[in-house]
């Protein structure tokens, strides 16, 4: 697959404005002229200029978004590490939404396949099922991280809309995870709540993020991907989004999100959807705020540590006994990170490659030294069955 043939480049109106020293832009390699070289890049920005399945009649294809994410990106300042980063520029939109989807889906397969990191950003969010579907060849169960304010479950009369549901829905289904992070009650439909609940995928509300914050790392840290829909930022932060909220994450809650997400070891691709530049104010305050959302989370990847290698000297293990079934609980606590894990047994029926070692909090931990089961633990058992 070419593919510099799938690829709009750059304009040169963004590539040709004058940077600061040290700025982002001179430290990454921009499809203007020419397309990058894939080899030895570990992250790649993909833009997508797609807005046909966005539920917002002012909204339209076009190279806006994207250049507005790109011109608040560039200037940032380069973070400490050295930079292995390309800007492929938009994807050519297909004739129809189905076949954007389909292009998105092939990039993705091919950039992870190059372990090549891909962070999606422009488009509706319903595009997060064309970055799904990216990993269906490898047929290894995988886990979904979605911020967004609202559950796109419900049906409104335009199927495209129900991006969720046709995630968890998809054949063939490789979903071993699902999570929501940050909905608001009074734009959920409680069924779609217990819904969730029945499948044992997580979901934590605005509200509970906030009282627990770091309690949901581990959440972050379990997803195999992330789709981001920017309407899960409050207006005043992220005027720009198509389905703009007056409550929501503040910007700094959802560039801590993204940090934790950068440093998650096994998450290999990003979509930040719903902005559209012409929602935006005159300032593109939302551009601001994704261009500072996607620096955190480059600046988090450079600070990945753990080997996930729990046989080596790197981890502690800790071994706890119960007096119910199961009787014996594993542990791992990093040496060079401080995260802590726990095991998971094996199901011998199982069909698909999964991970038996979750992410989990040191809460977790003292819950099992107290003599009960973590519900984390229950959750990930009651999902193979």
């Amino acid at each position: 697959m070419d593919l510099e043939a799938f690829f709009e480049p750059i304009q040169p109106a963004i590539l040709n404005k004058e940077y600061g020293h040290n700025a982002f832009f001179h430290h990454i390699h921009c499809h203007g002229e020419t397309f990058p070289e894939i080899k030895g890049i570990q992250i790649a920005l993909v833009g997508i200029e797609e807005y046909r399945g966005a539920d917002n009649d002012q909204v339209e294809n076009s190279s806006l978004t994207t250049n507005q994410i790109r011109s608040k990106l560039y200037p940032l300042k380069k973070g400490q590490n050295n930079y292995c980063i390309a800007d492929l520029g938009n994807i050519k939109i297909g004739q129809s939404r189905e076949e954007t989807l389909s292009l998105i889906s092939s990039i993705g397969e091919l950039l992870l396949k190059m372990e090549v990191l891909p962070i999606f950003i422009g488009g509706s969010h319903d595009l997060d099922l064309g970055q799904y579907r990216s990993y269906q060849p490898m047929k290894k169960l995988v886990s979904l991280l979605t911020v967004d304010a609202k559950m796109d479950m419900e049906d409104k009369g335009k199927p495209m809309e129900l991006h969720s549901q046709d995630i968890i829905l998809n054949k063939p289904n490789y979903m071993f995870n699902y999570c929501h992070l940050a909905y608001q009650s009074f734009l959920t439909d409680p069924e779609l709540v217990t819904t969730l609940e029945k499948l044992y995928f997580d979901h934590v509300r605005l509200g509970q993020l906030r009282d627990s914050f770091k309690e949901t790392e581990p959440l972050i840290r379990n997803a195999d991907l992330l789709s981001f829909d920017v309407c899960a930022i409050h207006a005043s932060d992220a005027p720009g989004a198509i389905d703009a909220q007056p409550f929501g994450l503040s910007a700094e809650e959802a560039c801590q999100i993204c940090w934790f997400a950068g440093m998650n070891e096994k998450l290999s691709s990003m979509g930040i959807y719903g902005y559209h530049g012409k929602l935006d104010d005159g300032r593109s305050k939302t551009a601001s705020v994704i261009a500072t959302m996607i620096w955190y989370f480059i600046e988090g990847f450079y600070q990945r540590k753990d080997s996930l290698s729990f046989k080596s000297s790197d981890y502690i293990k800790y071994t706890v006994s119960l007096d119910s079934k199961p009787s014996i609980l594993h542990f791992y606590k990093s040496k060079l990170s401080g995260k802590w894990w726990m095991e998971i047994p094996k199901n011998k029926t199982e069909k698909y490659k999964r991970d038996t070692i979750i992410p989990c909090s040191y809460q977790d931990y003292l819950t099992a030294q107290q003599g009960e089961i973590p519900e984390r633990w229950v959750n990930s058992q009651l999902k193979l069955y």
